[in-house]
């Protein structure tokens, strides 16, 4: 479950469009997943990909704040373990493999295929689902837990593509 956090949901500082749509999907899946992770953006307050540190993106999912918090309607009972990615300033933390333990938590607990769904397709889902699979795992991506930004109409699409191409299987 790839940022299903306060701030990209609807009414969030970077809300990806029906957000929260993820939710209810996400929670059916957990039932049939024997491990499940969690990522979280977990930025510092001066994180370099925030607009007034010159980023593309308002401040968002600042670490111990509201934002940050996994969205109240996720049952978190479910979720084994939470990877905090984009801690440092200086790294984006687009993927939940990026400067983090995942691929160590995901081996240790003998997973050889990684189910992804959460937000936001185009961006975090997109390099967690291309990190998953350019370190041997067989990688779903469930179309119905996830949604994009779409910051440039077709990204999803785009994105869709990207996945396809590098061994990814979507199903709905």
């Amino acid at each position: 479950m790839v940022d299903v956090q306060n701030d990209f949901c609807p009414g969030g500082a970077l809300a990806v469009p029906d957000g929260d749509a993820v939710v209810e999907p996400l929670n059916r899946l957990m039932e049939q997943i024997p491990f499940v992770v969690a990522t979280r953006d977990w930025h510092p307050p001066d994180h370099h990909s925030f607009a007034e540190q010159g980023g593309p993106w308002p401040v968002h999912c600042v670490r111990d704040t509201p934002g940050a918090q996994l969205h109240p309607d996720i049952d978190a009972s479910r979720v084994d373990a939470i990877v905090d990615a984009g801690r440092e300033p200086e790294h984006e933390g687009y993927s939940g493999f990026e400067h983090t333990d995942l691929d160590r938590v995901l081996r240790d607990h003998d997973v050889d295929t990684v189910h992804v769904g959460g937000l936001a397709l185009d961006y975090c889902v997109k390099a967690t689902a291309l990190d998953a699979r350019r370190a041997g795992f067989d990688v779903t991506l469930h179309q119905s837990a996830t949604r994009a930004i779409e910051a440039e109409a077709g990204d999803a699409d785009r994105a869709l593509e990207e996945l396809r191409e590098a061994g990814v299987r979507i199903v709905d």
